[in-house]
């Protein structure tokens, strides 16, 4: 797991909460649950299994509560690690043991603390008419609203310190030049960017100046540029920083499907720390999807939980038939009809903790899936391998290669994460069906792999991307 003190380090520099989440969630998805250290502390063991016995949506809204009684800056995401276990003790402050587990009593005082939180700033989420965006409004604390000259809405306070803006233009406009003039200050200006990111489908600008602070954050999309933007009065950062967050955590540029209850659990869409943008996938109650990995042109290799309850699956268009999965996790899929296929080399060995990996999957752009290239890093965990990469609904299965484009395994969990946290894709760690278990399934079929142990020059994302693309297809389940 990236190191608490490195997030604490950067958000003492940032000087905010808000800064703070920024960083986090950029560096290392606000809550990335990376493996386990070498002598695991037994009691965050056994709350880690009492807050995953929960439903996922209890989990999530947990966290949301966590967040409104001030007490946790990470990603609502239903998975429990440090922070989530520090936030749940900071909630107890003492009564009972610092188990990280939540009593019935704690759980219903954390529910009421952090509804009297948003009744208090009267948060609600809003679809902004002018722009489209959907994002959380504390309307008690922005009781004014206007529109802007550009188009967008403004939200004021009563005493003009605090204003939000919405804001949103037609396709043309240029990300990366916006970003540059969002972030050029003159030397002799009272301005300070205290952090920037800049990513190929959205950035986050976030800054100082003597009596204020503000957030801003753009993204792109095929209908235009969407974003918004805050700024307020440092003296009301104590107050303000909190519901920055939970604005931030609510924000959707391009949203689909009807707006969740506000207070409730928000999740996200990434955005890809290179290659390729990752889209949110388009709401369709009948179909879910998977990534599999073509072996022949008449078998292909996926994750068991994408095919879970299919009533038909397509692998790459074609029919496909799964077999009984391993308990690995993973499935042999019989494909109908024929096909080109490329196979990948299998890695001879399992990359070092740490190395840098890249993950194809297949993401919603513009009603069709595309495929899109991840980010991933190659951890070693008590349970076995696993990878940190900022995957989302869609893409279980998803195949991770290392920079020399060998199929180092395949990611067997299906990730829930749905919207952005706040502006920012989160990390994971998923559990990985590393290249020993490959081996297993392809053994007991009577079916192999060409094995690669040899030394070869790295790549880059984009030649990867070239060198297995024949190998890897999107999976549509028919519920």
């Amino acid at each position: 797991m990236l190191p608490d003190d490195r997030n604490r380090a950067r958000i003492k520099q940032a000087g905010a909460a808000l800064l703070g989440l920024a960083l986090l969630a950029a560096a290392s998805g606000a809550q990335a649950q990376a493996p386990a250290p070498a002598a695991p502390n037994p009691q965050m063991a056994a709350a880690q299994a009492s807050f995953e016995a929960l439903p996922e949506a209890e989990r999530k809204a947990i966290q949301t509560d966590l967040i409104w009684a001030g007490q946790f800056n990470g990603a609502v995401s239903g998975s429990f690690g440090p922070l989530t276990f520090r936030a749940i003790n900071a909630l107890k402050g003492g009564r009972g043991p610092a188990d990280g587990v939540l009593a019935p009593a704690d759980r219903a005082a954390l529910a009421k603390a952090a509804q009297a939180a948003r009744d208090a700033a009267g948060f609600r989420l809003i679809t902004d008419d002018k722009t489209g965006v959907r994002i959380g409004i504390p309307g008690k604390l922005l009781p004014k609203r206007d529109a802007t000259p550009a188009g967008g809405s403004r939200w004021q306070s009563a005493d003009d310190k605090v204003t939000l803006d919405t804001t949103a233009s037609p396709p043309g406009d240029d990300l990366a030049a916006l970003f540059e003039k969002a972030t050029t200050v003159s030397p002799n200006s009272p301005r300070k960017i205290t952090y920037k990111l800049l990513r190929p489908d959205f950035f986050v600008v976030t800054g100082e100046t003597p009596t204020g602070r503000f957030y801003r954050r753009l993204a792109a999309g095929p209908q235009g540029l969407r974003g918004f933007s805050i700024g307020y009065d440092k003296a009301l950062a104590p107050t303000v920083d909190k519901l920055v967050i939970a604005i931030a955590a609510s924000f959707e540029p391009f949203p689909t499907g009807p707006a969740p209850a506000s207070g409730t659990a928000v999740a996200s869409a990434a955005a890809p720390a290179s290659a390729p943008p990752l889209t949110q996938p388009a709401a369709r109650s009948n179909e879910r999807y998977g990534v599999a990995v073509l072996l022949s042109d008449k078998v292909a290799l996926g994750a068991a939980s994408a095919v879970e309850g299919c009533r038909s699956l397509r692998a790459g268009g074609r029919t496909a038939k799964p077999r009984a999965k391993d308990a690995s996790g993973l499935v042999l899929l019989d494909l109908d009809g024929t096909g080109a296929a490329r196979p990948p080399a299998l890695a001879g060995q399992a990359p070092d903790a740490g190395a840098a990996l890249v993950l194809v999957a297949f993401s919603d752009d513009a009603g069709k899936r595309a495929a899109v290239a991840l980010p991933g890093q190659a951890l070693r965990a008590t349970t076995g391998a696993a990878v940190l990469a900022p995957l989302q609904p869609g893409q279980a299965g998803s195949p991770a290669f290392d920079r020399q484009g060998r199929l180092v395994g395949l990611v067997t969990a299906n990730p829930s994460d749905k919207q952005l946290v706040a502006g920012i894709a989160p990390q994971r760690s998923y559990a990985l069906a590393d290249s020993a278990a490959i081996q297993g399934v392809l053994g007991n079929a009577g079916l192999s792999l060409t094995t690669d142990s040899g030394a070869a020059a790295s790549l880059s994302t984009g030649a990867v991307v070239d060198k297995v693309s024949g190998a890897v297809v999107p999976l549509v389940c028919g519920l």
